[in-house]
Parts: structure tokens; C-alpha cells; sequence
């Protein structure tokens, strides 16, 4: 048995954590890859969720700028019916985080064009039942507009934002945490691997109540386990596939130095209290 079949099989028979994952990307057409890199059908990311013992996946299309979302959302909902995926639809914005005169007036003069999510799109996927939230990369795609922002509001479902760099803590909290839908920072909030960043946004759980971070792409075991400790019902399991493999990911978590409750908290129990579908069947709370 060769070095990796070794790994899933330890992953998939003896960690013994029911695991669900809210950070996956699935490309909206089979054969195609996420920004160039490998191509990925939705049979080979069930197949690597399955072997890394994930049992339930949120997924979305990759971002890509100035594209409406309308056909790759469509695309990734489709290829999730009779499989264990949770589709969210990928929305994006007109709006910069600029706090100067220059930034207040490019968003005082900005409107929509047809590839922008408008509140109507936002009602539609909402009341359609194959979409259970919302994704945002502001780095990419903005942020939305005032009146997006509360139609987000009424409709209460939860928002994965990839936080970093170009979507720092002070700016997401600025725009989104003071909003009524939960929002789940992607990455600890320090993409690509910005420690200080991560710190901040650890910082801000204390704040905001409905504010929650997903684990994709941290590499850091002092951030992890602190989130962890200090804030134990707030973090949940994402792995970045495809550019991550979810066994790597796995890993990460299972060789924390933290209680085997918290790592069922992450993996499980928090997500699921936040993302309804993601939740097990039966009695598994009892």
C-alpha cells in the first residue's frame, strides 16, 4: 500500500469525526479547472471528499471577474443534485472599501451593469431551494451595493467571504459583521497566509457575535488552536479544495493540540448549527 492510500485510509476508517466542509470550489461544467489549474469534475471531488471522510461539502463556482454568476451558480447546482454537496451562489458588487474622497465618489457613481447580482437575484436564489447561502470575494468581485446588502438582510442566509490582503478585517467589518446574516470569513481572514491579518480577525469573534471563520489555506497552528480555545463555536472545517486536497486538510485539524470536542466542534457541529442542509440526518445530536 503505497504512502497516500495509507493517508485515506486512515482518514476515512479511523478519525472517527463526522466531517462537513464549507470552503470547496466546484468548476460549473465538468472537465474545467478553477483559474487554470487541474481539471475537476464533480465525480472525482465526491470520490476526494469521500476518501478524506467529509461527509457533506458547500460548494461554488470560482470567481472570476466582471462575469455574471447567473449560468456557473446554475451549473454548480445542477451537478449537485444526488450527491453530498451544498450548493451557495457566488455574488459579487460594485462597491470599494475606499474610505477616501476618491473611493466614496467612484462608489457615489457606480451602478450595476448586467453581470452585477442585483436584489432580485438575491430574492431568486434565496427562495430557490437548491442554493442555502451566498459566496463573496471581494478581491475579485467588490462588494455589494446598499440595497444588495438588504435584501442579504431579509433574507437571512449566511454569507462565506474570503477575507485577506484585498479584503482586510477592518474593511469586512466595516461592510458586512454589522449586518443581520451570518458571515463566515474564509481563511481566518489573512489570505494568502498573512499572520497579522488572521490575529485581527480572531480578534473581532469578541465582537461580533454572528461572525465565524473557516479554516481553508491556514497553515498556522498557533492561530488555529487559539481560535479554537478562545472561541470554541465559531470556527469551521474548510479545506480550499481543489487547490487544496481535502486529506491534507484533514490532517491539519486532526493534529491540533486541542480537546476531541473541539475538534468535533470544528469539523461538525459548528457549521452545522449555521448551514441547516449541512446537518446529519437522525439523532446524532442527542
Amino acid at each position: 500500500m503505497d504512502r497516500l492510500e495509507t493517508v485515506r485510509k486512515m482518514l476515512e476508517l479511523e478519525h472517527g469525526f463526522r466531517v462537513v466542509d464549507v470552503s470547496t470550489r466546484l468548476p460549473p461544467t465538468d472537465g474545467s479547472g478553477d483559474h487554470g489549474g487541474r481539471p475537476m469534475t464533480a465525480e472525482r471531488l465526491e470520490r476526494e471528499m469521500h476518501q478524506a471522510g467529509i461527509t457533506r461539502s458547500v460548494v461554488f463556482p470560482p470567481a472570476l471577474a466582471e462575469t455574471s454568476y447567473l449560468a456557473p451558480n446554475n451549473g454548480v447546482a445542477r451537478r449537485s443534485v444526488d450527491r453530498p454537496f451544498v450548493a451557495f451562489a457566488r455574488i459579487n458588487g460594485t462597491q470599494t472599501p475606499g474610505r477616501n474622497a476618491t473611493g466614496r465618489l467612484r462608489n457615489a457613481v457606480s451602478s450595476r451593469e448586467d453581470y452585477h447580482t442585483s436584489p432580485e437575484d438575491i430574492e431568486k436564489y434565496a427562495y430557490d431551494d437548491r442554493f442555502h447561502g451566498f459566496v463573496l470575494d471581494p478581491g475579485v468581485d467588490d462588494y455589494p451595493d446598499d440595497d444588495v446588502l438588504a435584501a442579504l438582510d431579509d433574507v437571512g442566509l449566511p454569507v462565506i467571504v474570503r477575507g485577506g490582503v484585498d479584503a482586510p478585517p477592518e474593511t469586512l467589518a466595516d461592510v458586512l459583521l454589522e449586518r443581520s446574516f451570518p458571515v463566515v470569513v474564509g481563511c481566518f481572514g489573512g489570505y494568502p497566509l498573512d499572520q497579522s491579518l488572521m490575529t485581527e480577525m480572531i480578534d473581532l469573534l469578541a465582537e461580533y457575535d454572528d461572525c465565524y471563520l473557516e479554516t481553508s489555506f491556514v497553515r498556522y497552528r498557533d492561530h488555529l488552536e487559539r481560535a479554537l480555545m478562545e472561541h470554541p463555536d465559531r470556527v469551521f472545517f474548510g479545506s480550499g479544495a481543489p487547490a487544496c486536497h481535502p486529506n491534507v486538510a484533514v490532517m491539519e485539524i486532526l493534529t491540533l493540540d486541542v480537546s476531541e470536542d473541539l475538534l468535533r466542534r470544528a469539523f461538525s457541529k459548528n457549521a452545522c448549527r449555521v448551514i441547516d442542509p449541512l446537518a446529519p440526518d437522525g439523532d446524532y445530536w442527542r
